[in-house]
């Protein structure tokens, strides 16, 4: 069965033209109505019916979701055309975009992965007395309350469990926190008068589902607006209190946990044999939901928050996003930009934007000029994870132009740094930000933006994210010859190696994490591809000459894809055997410096075991007088005879 358009023309208020919509997008489009919503209600009905119905209309999902309920149909798809193609200064001009939206609509979308969060509603909250024992009455009801009281007030009630102490660590989220204390001490129930304390004790540990923190300081946890299940608000503030008590109400049950992003250990670059390398991930997680876990990193999906911030500056692709994940994504992109051009558009640009944006969107083009006609907007859940190799795959897929709309809460860290990056790879033109809370503003921006030519022969960058930025790269930079030079911190370069420093050592290819840095088994040689190089900055560190230094540039050339030596020098001849073994230089070197200085090599027999190979060291050492691994002559094996000969003796 084929997908059904439902076409709405807002009571006139829009321009529509179903034929070319439905010769674009590939579904089959009704006849425009006018008020489907409304007077056209039961003509809306009985198409759900039909079923697989997309209706084109965003302001009224919850009047045909309700319909859907009363004649249990399985509930339409949703597209808004209205605000963001028809109510728009250039709407007759709208429909290659109101196409594209329509076909995207249609395209299928991955669920994300999820995990069951349990909470049986147990609270913990922190603060002064008068106003955590009356937060605590309220909730005593609904939560098993905990109060942990930071002044002096003495509780009057035994409806909830009141205990003293501070807090040294607080960890997790929803579902399962977990505290330590000091100076710890539980209510003495027993008595007449006034509750007495317990002895004071240090490193008690405790558990909840859910933490109220009254206390008006610093947060106990990183991002705590992000944190599910932490909840804050300012003792003074009552409304801010009442509205706690609500939410914490709500904690209590099975809830559904995204896992934004999926954690691949063998391609983390983040140290290895204890010398660490790749901070980015950590250094740029708002929640700190990411830590060290040896040479890679683990993340805590209950703490994760799914900005997608560490999957945008992750150099190995050991971390990706889940919501969606890059091929969805990318599925997107081809679509919405081929069935603009092929509905007869030329130039589309791309609005990327979050709920924030949506609303803004809305509002610009209810009250003001609305987007214009080649502007194509994409949501996404969050847009902080929106990284380079997205917003290059973007131009390659055709798109002239390529916007993030900020929204006021928007990570900015991870964005900031992957604009920059793109910019250096594609046209600083064709990428930018638009951080702006005013639609009409906004608006105004995108009508007045100077708009590049797009890509005349757009290509589909496919693979991992590395791969995506390297093939979009290629296409919008062609024929470039020599490497395009990167900002510092770039995941892709070169390394440049001091030859005259360098000893061939090889400490560095033992470690590097991706294999850029490749040994020769058959003579002294340092080589090095390029196309696999993360600049982590492991071997910088753990060279001991301090003979490499980091190029950050990007060879789009075949050459980056294949070995290229970085140093080599001549083998030394076993002075034995003659086999090919170490460096000359090397040994040299040390001849020089030990043969007849140091005790271990005083005479010319001993420290002509320095030139020798290994195994031909090994047999001279055997065979020396002093040999350390000498010991007594092997007994020899009793015969027959030797019994004989014995008894002739006697």
């Amino acid at each position: 069965m084929s997908t059904k358009l439902l076409l709405c023309d807002c009571a006139g208020s829009q321009p529509l033209n179903a034929e070319e919509i439905a010769s674009a997008c590939g579904a089959e489009c009704t006849k425009v109505h006018t008020a489907l919503c409304t007077r056209e209600l039961e003509l809306a009905a009985a198409l759900m019916q039909d079923g697989d119905a997309i209706i084109a209309c965003g302001q009224e999902q919850d009047t045909f979701q309700a319909l859907a309920e009363e004649l249990n149909v399985e509930a339409p798809g949703f597209v808004d055309l209205r605000d963001r193609a028809g109510w728009s200064e250039q709407g007759a001009d709208a429909t290659p975009k109101m196409a594209a939206l329509a076909a995207e609509a249609i395209l299928p979308q991955p669920v994300t992965p999820s995990v069951d969060v349990f909470s049986e509603g147990t609270c913990l909250i922190i603060g002064p007395g008068e106003i955590a024992f009356r937060l605590a009455d309220r909730l005593s009801d609904t939560l098993a309350v905990t109060v942990l009281v930071t002044d002096e007030t003495e509780p009057m009630s035994r409806a909830f469990d009141v205990v003293r102490g501070r807090i040294k660590a607080l960890s997790g989220a929803l579902g399962g926190f977990t505290l330590q204390l000091d100076a710890f001490q539980q209510l003495e129930p027993g008595g007449r008068g006034a509750f007495s304390w317990a002895d004071s004790k240090d490193k008690a540990r405790s558990a909840c589902d859910i933490v109220l923190d009254l206390t008006a300081g610093t947060p106990f946890v990183q991002a705590p607006a992000k944190r599910e299940g932490y909840l804050r608000a300012d003792p003074k503030d009552a409304l801010a209190v009442e509205r706690l008590a609500f939410e914490a109400a709500q904690l209590v049950g099975t809830f559904e946990k995204p896992l934004y992003v999926r954690m691949e250990e063998t391609l983390c670059a983040h140290s290895r044999a204890e010398k660490v390398a790749c901070t980015n991930c950590l250094d740029i997680c708002p929640t700190g939901a990411i830590t060290p876990a040896g040479e890679h990193v683990e993340i805590d999906p209950m703490i994760c928050a799914g900005c997608g911030e560490c999957a945008a500056v992750c150099p190995s692709t050991a971390i990706t996003y889940e919501d969606p994940p890059v091929s969805a994504l990318l599925s997107r992109l081809h679509i919405l930009a081929r069935t603009y051009r092929r509905a007869g558009g030329t130039a589309p640009r791309l609005l990327v934007h979050d709920a924030h944006g949506a609303e803004m969107i809305r509002l610009a083009a209810r009250f003001g000029r609305g987007l214009p006609a080649d502007v194509i907007p994409l949501e996404l859940n969050v847009i902080s994870g929106f990284g380079h190799a997205e917003m290059l795959a973007a131009l390659a897929h055709g798109f002239a132009r390529v916007d993030v709309l900020l929204a006021p809460t928007t990570e900015r860290d991870a964005l900031d740094r992957e604009l920059t990056l793109a910019q250096a790879i594609a046209a600083p033109n064709a990428l930018g930000l638009v951080d702006e809370a005013d639609p009409d503003v906004m608006s105004d921006i995108l009508y007045t933006q100077d708009v590049p030519k797009p890509l005349p022969d757009p290509v589909l960058p496919l693979g991992n994210r590395r791969q995506i930025a390297r093939l979009a790269a290629q296409a919008l930079n062609p024929g470039i010859e020599a490497p395009l030079p990167l900002p510092e911190n770039a995941p892709y370069g070169a390394i440049a190696v001091n030859t005259d420093a360098c000893t061939l050592c090889l400490s560095c290819v033992s470690l590097c994490p991706s294999g850029a840095l490749i040994d020769n088994p058959d003579r002294p040689q340092l080589n090095f591809q390029q196309d696999a190089c993360l600049q982590c900055g492991l071997c910088k560190g753990i060279c001991p000459e301090d003979a490499i230094a980091l190029v950050p540039q990007f060879d789009l050339s075949d050459a980056a894809l294949s070995q290229q030596v970085l140093n080599e020098e001549e083998p030394f001849a076993c002075v034995e055997c003659g086999a090919l073994f170490g460096v000359k230089s090397t040994v040299e070197r040390i001849m020089e410096k030990l043969s007849g200085t140091h005790p271990m090599f005083a005479t010319s027999d001993k420290a002509r075991m320095i030139q020798m190979c290994d195994n031909c060291r090994v047999n001279a050492q055997f065979q020396q007088q002093d040999n350390p691994f000498q010991s007594n002559p092997k007994p020899r094996v009793v015969t027959t005879e030797d019994y004989f000969s014995k008894r002739k003796d006697h």
